[in-house]
């Protein structure tokens, strides 16, 4: 079996940590504040950490020759840096490793391409997450945005984001005519569906090399 790293325990860890024999992995190695544990003999490690924390983290795991899963969001100002230490030794990044919701971001991009050349539809993004969520909008809604403006809608999004509770995450994408209006929306249930998506993750980045993208290990590509 092969050895499993967890970089930050909070909720997400844990539930990985839960999850992972199911995955085929042995966890080796449970990191967090005050929990400096070694990622020695790792095979992969799976990092849901802080924004701040996420450079440092992945240079650890390169320094350690330790492919990586990345699954905090808000630390893309940081993403040459990460691209270069883990050209060696593997990383893999998602703002959502939910496979649903990776099959929600090609329905959107589709969307948005057959609606570019109609003027009269205007569109929105919002989302919702837990009080406790520390970046809004979330990544996910941003990459959201990207992939409908790389698909060619170039009109205004009205994006927004509210923080409350202990909601897991909905995502939702609107297009608004004076004739119709289309909304698309994804909601999760639990915490669950980003874990094994994240296992996934560590399953396949194991004994490659680069930086990819979770579309890449669900899609090909």
């Amino acid at each position: 079996m092969p050895n499993l790293a967890l970089i930050g325990y909070g909720k997400m860890g844990r539930m990985v940590d839960q999850l992972a024999p199911e995955y085929g992995f042995t966890v080796t190695a449970r990191r967090d504040i005050g929990r400096e544990e070694s990622l020695a003999g790792a095979d992969v490690a799976i990092e849901f950490s802080t924004p701040t924390s996420v450079l440092g983290n992945v240079k650890l795991a390169a320094d350690a020759g330790v492919p990586v899963v990345i699954g905090t969001t808000g630390w893309l100002e940081h993403i040459d840096n990460v691209k270069m230490l883990t050209e060696a030794t593997g990383a893999v990044w998602s703002p959502n490793y939910s496979v649903g919701v990776n099959v929600f971001f090609r329905v959107i991009q589709e969307a948005a391409r057959l609606l570019r050349d109609e003027k009269e539809y205007g569109a929105w993004a919002w989302e919702i997450h837990h009080s406790t969520k520390k970046d809004a909008p979330s990544g996910t809604l941003l990459k959201i945005v990207e992939q409908m403006r790389a698909a060619g809608y170039e009109r205004p999004i009205d994006v927004s984001s509210s923080r409350a509770g202990a909601h897991p995450g909905t995502h939702e994408i609107g297009f608004d005519s004076s004739a119709d209006t289309i909304t698309l929306r994804h909601s999760a249930r639990s915490r669950e569906g980003f874990a094994r998506g994240a296992l996934k993750a560590a399953q396949w980045i194991v004994g490659r090399k680069g930086f990819h993208e979770f579309s890449e290990v669900l899609f090909g590509g």
